[in-house]
């Protein structure tokens, strides 16, 4: 079944896998400031607050998450790099990952930023069943082994 042509499929959540680079590396490694804005993107984007936990690493690097009640925001920074890993997944109509992503790109001053989406539960609204289907990420799966040559095993032990 081709679903991108298939109207009778919808999706339950939107899924975007957020890089961001050349942030500000004092940002980055403030857990405070990555817990504001986190949740402000949050709020920005519609969604409604749950809870949230941040962490930081010494010496350097934060994570944490937003739990929302459409699902969660979360993020992983690497300062000594200005780079953060960022997951904004969304369900339901009420709010647009898009939006977080592109207040987070603001916030974190960064200097360029990609993101991949992925449609989540897949569904046929004829039979009201899942589609059973793998995520395709072509593109970032043709940058992924030279990239993993050049990383090696420079890669934090936190992940």
């Amino acid at each position: 079944m081709n679903v991108k042509a298939d109207s009778t499929v919808v999706n339950l959540g939107r899924h975007l896998l957020a890089e961001f680079y050349d942030c500000n590396s004092n940002i980055l490694n403030n857990a405070q400031i990555i817990e504001e804005v986190m949740t402000e993107a949050a709020i920005a984007c519609g969604a409604t607050v749950v809870e949230k936990r941040f962490h930081h690493f010494s010496p350097f690097g934060v994570s944490g998450v937003v739990i929302i009640s459409e699902s969660h925001l979360a993020i992983h920074t690497w300062p000594e790099y200005g780079y953060a890993a960022v997951d904004l997944f969304t369900c339901g109509n009420s709010c647009d990952p898009k939006v977080a992503y592109d207040y987070l790109q603001e916030k974190l001053h960064a200097g360029s930023a990609f993101y991949s989406e992925l449609k989540r539960g897949l569904m046929n609204l004829n039979t009201q069943k899942m589609i059973e289907s793998p995520f395709h990420l072509e593109a970032q799966m043709a940058t992924s082994a030279a990239g993993a040559a050049i990383i090696g095993s420079q890669v934090g032990e936190g992940c």
